[in-house]
C-alpha cells in the first residue's frame, strides 16, 4: 500500500525532528489555547467553576512548559521508534482498516485506553512513594495547582515510562495507525481537561452513576493536593477497587 511506503521510506532521525515538531504544536495548540480560553477570555465567566485556591504562579507556568518541553524530546524519540519498527515489520500495526473489521477499530480504542489507565494507575501510585517521588513525579507537582500547562510536565524520568506503554502496546495488541492517533488525541485532550483548573461537567453528570467513573478537573485537582488519592488517567475505577 502507499502509504506503508510513505510510513517506511525515512530516516530514524526524520522521524525524531517530525514527531519533536508535532509534539510541541500539538502541546501549545491544546494546551495553550484552553490556557488562553479559561484564563484570559472566560475566567471571569466561569469563576463559580474555578478549582483553584491560590492565585497563578508566572514561575510555576514557566518551569510547567520547560518540563513539557523535555518530555516532548522523550515523546518524540518514542514515536519515531514505534515508526521506525514498523518499518522492519516488527509490530501488530496495521494500515487497512479491513484486517481485522471496522467493528475492531472501536473495540481496540477502548482496549487500549482500559490498559493505559491500568499502567498509568499502577506507575503513577509507585511515583507518589516516599522513596522515588523526588526524582520521578515532583516535578509535575511544584505548582501545587494544575493549569492546562501541567498536562505534560514530566520530569524526564516518568516522561520515558510513560511513553513505554505505547512502545510496548504495539506487540501486544493489532492497532490500526487511526486508532493509535485517536488514543494518543484522546490522552492528550483528557490530560488537559484534567489539569484545567475549571470543573466543565455540570453537578447533575459527576453525581451520576455514569459521571463517578470517569476522571474530571475536579477529581485530579485533589490529587494535587492530596498525593495519597485518585491516581487514575480516565477512569475511577482502580481507585476505587484498591481503595484510593
Amino acid at each position: 500500500m502507499q502509504i506503508t511506503n510513505e510510513l517506511t521510506n525515512h530516516s530514524f532521525e526524520y522521524y525524531y525532528f517530525v514527531f519533536f515538531g508535532v509534539t510541541l504544536a500539538r502541546y501549545f495548540l491544546i494546551a495553550g489555547g484552553a490556557y488562553w480560553l479559561f484564563y484570559v477570555i472566560l475566567e471571569k465567566f466561569l469563576a463559580k467553576n474555578s478549582l483553584r485556591l491560590k492565585p497563578l504562579k508566572n514561575d510555576s507556568i514557566r518551569h510547567d512548559i520547560l518540563l513539557s518541553v523535555l518530555s516532548a524530546i522523550v515523546f518524540a524519540f518514542c514515536a519515531a521508534l514505534i515508526l521506525s519498527e514498523y518499518g522492519l515489520g516488527v509490530t501488530l500495526l496495521y494500515t487497512n482498516p479491513y484486517d481485522y473489521g471496522l467493528w475492531y477499530l472501536g473495540v481496540s480504542f477502548v482496549a487500549v485506553l482500559i490498559l493505559q489507565d491500568t499502567y498509568f494507575y499502577f506507575i503513577h501510585r509507585l511515583f507518589h512513594h516516599p522513596w522515588l517521588f523526588k526524582w520521578m513525579h515532583s516535578g509535575h507537582h511544584r505548582s501545587g495547582e494544575p493549569t492546562p500547562w501541567s498536562s505534560f510536565a514530566f520530569d524526564l524520568p516518568e516522561a520515558i515510562i510513560q511513553s513505554l506503554f505505547f512502545v510496548v502496546i504495539i506487540f501486544i495488541v493489532p492497532l490500526h495507525f487511526i486508532t493509535l492517533a485517536a488514543a494518543l488525541i484522546t490522552m492528550t485532550i483528557w490530560a488537559v481537561v484534567s489539569h484545567l483548573g475549571f470543573e466543565l461537567f455540570p453537578s447533575s453528570f459527576l453525581h451520576h452513576w455514569l459521571g463517578k467513573w470517569f476522571i474530571g478537573a475536579t477529581y485530579h485537582s485533589i490529587h494535587h493536593r492530596q498525593y495519597t488519592v485518585h491516581y487514575g488517567l480516565y477512569f475511577t475505577f482502580w481507585d476505587k477497587l484498591l481503595g484510593t
